[in-house]
């Protein structure tokens, strides 16, 4: 686990942009965290890094946009609206491994459905002010095991 603070959205982004630029296809990243804590800020920075020239809104009442203007596919999902139902007919594993990179806000709603490796991203508001944020990083596997040690690396 790794812990980042930011102090501003823009430093917010900056830490997704960063990310991006190491990501390969068919990562997953899982976002979770309170309603306003920066979620959807982290997934813009995310989409610039990949080259992405779209405006990234939450996806929260389609539960997924998809991006595929970048280095490679976008799939941004919000699965807030899952958590009373099945979301059997999304067909997840082609979005998993579909060549893309999947980021997933509120992944805790289809738990049994996420592969068995991840980079999962808590986000906390701090509370000494509006605009600062926590990050704490955590990877599932080998892969984000590197993925966040090089991430480390380059925001030092």
């Amino acid at each position: 686990m790794h812990t980042f603070k930011t102090e501003s959205a823009q430093q917010t982004e900056e830490i997704g942009k960063q990310l991006a630029e190491l990501l390969q296809p068919n990562d997953v990243i899982l976002l979770d965290g309170d309603l306003g804590a920066g979620k959807t800020t982290f997934t813009k920075g995310l989409a610039q890094g990949l080259g992405i020239k779209r405006y990234v809104k939450s996806p929260t009442f389609t539960i997924i946009h998809e991006y595929h203007d970048g280095r490679m596919p976008l799939f941004h999902m919000d699965v807030y609206r899952l958590e009373d139902s099945s979301g059997d007919d999304l067909g997840w594993d082609e979005y998993f491994y579909g060549g893309g990179v999947t980021v997933i806000e509120w992944s805790q709603f289809i738990q049994d459905y996420l592969p068995d490796t991840f980079l999962k991203i808590q986000l906390n508001r701090d509370g000494q002010s509006d605009e600062t944020r926590v990050l704490n990083f955590q990877a599932q596997g080998t892969r984000y095991q590197q993925l966040l040690d090089q991430l480390k690396e380059r925001l030092k």
